[in-house]
């Protein structure tokens, strides 16, 4: 159904919205009619106050009718305020559809110049209400446009209903840090949600206005009927004479009947016997179309008929407020303005509307390409042990890239079978040993429409997948607080199940280069063959080159000497003074001299495990294409310099023992004084929440790096309820930042802290265990509203502190501190 929504969605979008460009440019315009032909006309409609009485209508027609003796006085408009002009409409001449308006000074009825430009708002009128066609034509044209906005506002609303339902950030707050297609889908979706209100009240009402049977339909709800006419005045005998009229008498009762009357507005019937007609508005009405209605005879002025706008029914005033509703006066000059802005935003809806469909066909054409080339590429015989190659796209890029990577299977003789999830179902999983999953998340963290289907018989599937092996490429934009959300939930479903993952999910940031990198290991690890042997895999990504800036290593310190596991330093950088991130940023690094152009180049990497049974437990070392490495940044900006907690790996190659491409030359090649490439990039996911709440911060290794850059913000900001559980292997030797943590808790800014050995000759330790411990007062600490702050390593660390909240507080409570964004994590 969603689909079939979005398909309906973007089809009206293209083509009832290019028209609807024009009736948006037109509303904003006539939005502000009245202000600007005031601007376009100083002292037509509006003179400076003088301390003179104010002519009465009478005294009007009267001055008016000196200027154009053979003209017929039509209408009055006068108003209360002082120094406001008043207007005489005359009566057209033979053979004209419309007479003059001319202005009168209210003070002394002389003639003032003529209203310049009001034909070229009666154009841009005749446009906005009917296209410039016949009347009943263009109502009906409009009328269908109405239906149009009304179904995108609806179905948009629908598309993107966030999973977060009652969190207000979801639905109203759009992140400028977003790029590209994210920020142009942010962009619609999140503006739209604005102004939806609006556009719900301007189809609404230009339905009533543009279809007689809904007018009449609404009217009949609300106990209206239509405005009759006067009975036309009869005619007098031949040669008799009207009686005189008499328009003193006539306002002074309708004066005496309005005393609190703003404007009024005369209708001088041509016939003499006729009764008078004033439409008026008092100084208390609620919006300029709150009218009253008068009828007064003009020979005696005896009052005929009166209905002031406060004594109309309910359904009446209403009805009166329609018009009011629509251009937002019905709630002053603030509901104006926000619909003034609705209309203004109609053409970029429009231009957005046309980006995002125009970029998802450029990514399905290149996905049809890739498509095209897998399918050249050979069949695969039925009795082969294919590995499942399925993806969940929401534009293309996951289906672009999945069909990159089982082309390069296929070209290296790997069986591959290329599935999308809409079409997959769990029955099928059970018929697979190998799979690989390239999973887009949609808004925050949710699954593409065409993966909806698949999730939802997934969480509820009984199958076991003990007998698979899988790993998931997971495509996001680091700037949703839920980065790689399905792919995330894909991976932790799948483990439920009993699959077993080759590795921990692979984030990939906008097309990040290192994420693909570590992608193209793994099909290296399915393919089994040595580097020489291997395909080239070429795996679309770019970054560019100009993202980055040059920093220089400043300090370089060992934190852990003698520790039983690899070493840790405190990487020290000095660059741009006025770069700018939030706590628990990241940063990429380019190893040595290389950058971003070298990215097609190939590098060493350490051996990977076997992808399956039977195969030989390590391969030879693998060619991935250069890419940066990311760290956690572990100090602040008012720090003055970048930290960085960098682990030395250390790995076996065919030449002997070696150190990572990017950790070995910051921590060993590289000397005090050389140049980085860097960029600094953020990460709601696991930024600072929005509210000073408590804190518990939670993490092992290298993991300090992202915990120390926020304790370090709630130290500055004065913020004490906080609490660090932090574990690494011996306490002699691996105690990191012990000194800053000491000063921390002697300052009074860790009430609670817990460090934890895993290998002290004491007895071993690790975090998801002193949790357990201490679970009575981290429940404590979590009904009080504490936010929580995971950093470290996936495997083991996350994974077991997850398993222990679920014991300690439930799965419904932990879901809801993730859906809540109260329980952060940066684990790798």
């Amino acid at each position: 159904m969603k689909k079939l929504w979005f398909q309906l969605h973007w089809f009206v979008g293209i083509t009832a919205g290019t028209i609807l460009i024009l009736i948006g440019l037109t509303g904003s315009i006539l939005s502000f009619r009245e202000e600007l032909l005031d601007f376009l006309n100083p002292g037509v409609r509006n003179i400076a106050v003088q301390d003179a009485p104010v002519l009465t209508p009478p005294q009007i027609a009267a001055a008016a009718k000196v200027l154009h003796p053979e003209a017929r006085i039509a209408s009055i408009i006068i108003y209360s305020e002082p120094g406001s002009t008043a207007r005489v409409g005359l009566a057209p001449a033979k053979g004209e559809t419309r007479g003059e308006a001319i202005f009168l000074n209210p003070y002394t009825g002389a003639l003032l110049p003529p209203l310049h430009y009001d034909e070229v708002f009666e154009w841009v009128d005749s446009l906005h209400r009917h296209l410039l066609l016949p009347r009943d034509a263009g109502r009906i044209a409009l009328g269908i446009l109405a239906l149009c906005l009304l179904g995108l506002s609806l179905s948009g609303l629908y598309l993107r209903w966030p999973r977060r339902v009652g969190d207000w950030r979801a639905w109203l707050k759009l992140d400028f840090r977003l790029k590209g297609r994210s920020f142009l889908w942010g962009l619609h979706s999140v503006v739209g949600t604005w102004v939806m209100l609006g556009y719900v009240i301007f189809t609404l009402t230009g339905i009533y206005w543009s279809f007689d049977v809904v007018r009449s339909t609404v009217d009949g709800w609300l106990g209206v009927s239509r405005v009759v006419r006067e009975a036309p005045a009869p005619k007098l005998p031949k040669g008799g004479k009207p009686p005189p009229v008499d328009l003193a008498a006539s306002w002074a009762t309708f004066e005496g009947a309005a005393p609190n009357w703003r404007m009024a507005f005369l209708r001088i019937p041509e016939r003499a016997t006729a009764p008078l007609q004033i439409v008026w508005t008092a100084k208390d009405a609620p919006h300029v179309r709150a009218r009253g209605r008068m009828s007064i005879n003009q020979q005696t002025g005896a009052m005929l008929k009166n209905e002031p706008y406060a004594q109309m029914t309910v359904g009446g005033q209403a009805q009166a407020s329609f018009y009011a509703l629509h251009v937002g006066s019905f709630f002053g000059m603030p509901g104006r303005i926000v619909m003034f802005l609705c209309s203004l935003a109609l053409p970029g809806f429009a231009i957005t509307g046309w980006m995002l469909y125009l970029n998802r066909r450029k990514q399905k054409r290149s996905a049809a390409a890739e498509r095209k080339k897998f399918a050249a590429g050979g069949a695969v015989t039925a009795d082969a042990d294919p590995v499942l190659l399925a993806y969940a796209s929401q534009t293309g890029s996951a289906e672009r890239l999945a069909l990159q990577s089982a082309a390069a299977l296929q070209a290296a003789g790997v069986p591959v079978h290329v599935h999308s999830l809409e079409k997959l179902t769990p029955p099928q999983l059970v018929k697979y040993r190998r799979a690989l999953f390239v999973a887009s998340s949609f808004g925050e963290g949710e699954p593409p429409d065409a993966a909806r289907r698949f999730n939802r018989l997934l969480h509820t599937a009984a199958e076991e997948l003990q007998h698979m092996q899988y790993a998931v490429l997971a495509l996001g934009d680091r700037n949703y607080a839920q980065f790689c959300g399905f792919g995330h939930a894909l991976d932790a479903r799948l483990r439920t199940m009993g699959a077993q993952a080759l590795h921990p999910t692979i984030e990939v940031d906008n097309g990040d280069t290192g994420a693909l990198a570590r992608w193209s290991g793994t099909l290296h690890a399915l393919i089994g063959g040595d580097a020489a042997s291997a395909p080239e895999m070429a795996l679309s990504a770019a970054v560019a080159d100009n993202d980055y800036t040059n920093w220089r290593i400043v300090g370089r310190t060992l934190l852990n000497p003698g520790s039983v596991g690899d070493g840790l330093y405190e990487i020290t950088l000095s660059g741009d003074p006025a770069a700018d991130w939030r706590p628990g940023a990241l940063a990429d690094i380019w190893p040595g001299h290389y950058t971003p152009a070298d990215a097609p180049l190939a590098a060493q990497t350490p051996s990977v495990p076997a992808a399956s049974p039977g195969t030989q437990a390590t391969l030879a070392p693998a060619v991935i294409s250069l890419a940066p490495r990311r760290y956690s940044l572990a100090s602040l900006p008012g720090d003055g310099v970048l930290q960085l907690l960098v682990r030395q790996v250390r790995y076996e190659s065919a030449s002997g023992p070696a150190l990572g491409l990017a950790s070995g030359w910051l921590t060993n090649d590289a000397q005090v004084g050389d140049e980085v490439r860097v960029r600094v990039i953020a990460n709601p996911a696991f930024d600072t929440y929005t509210e000073a709440r408590p804190s518990i911060y939670i993490g092992n290794g290298s993991g300090m790096a992202g915990l120390r850059s926020h304790l370090r913000a709630r130290v500055q900001a004065g913020e004490r309820r906080n609490w660090l559980i932090f574990g690494e292997r011996q306490r002699e030797f691996d105690s990191i930042c012990a000194q800053e943590i000491a000063s921390w808790r002697a300052a009074g800014m860790l009430p609670e802290l817990d460090l934890v050995f895993s290998r002290d000759v004491t007895g071993g330790e690790y975090v998801q265990d002193r949790m357990r411990v201490r679970a009575d007062v981290l429940r404590d600490w979590i009904a009080d509203g504490a936010v929580l702050y995971v950093c470290g390593s996936l495997q083991g660390m996350a994974a077991g502190v997850d398993a222990a909240l679920e014991e300690m507080i439930g799965r419904a409570a932990l879901d809801d501190l993730i859906e809540t964004g109260r329980y952060r994590r940066d684990v790798y």
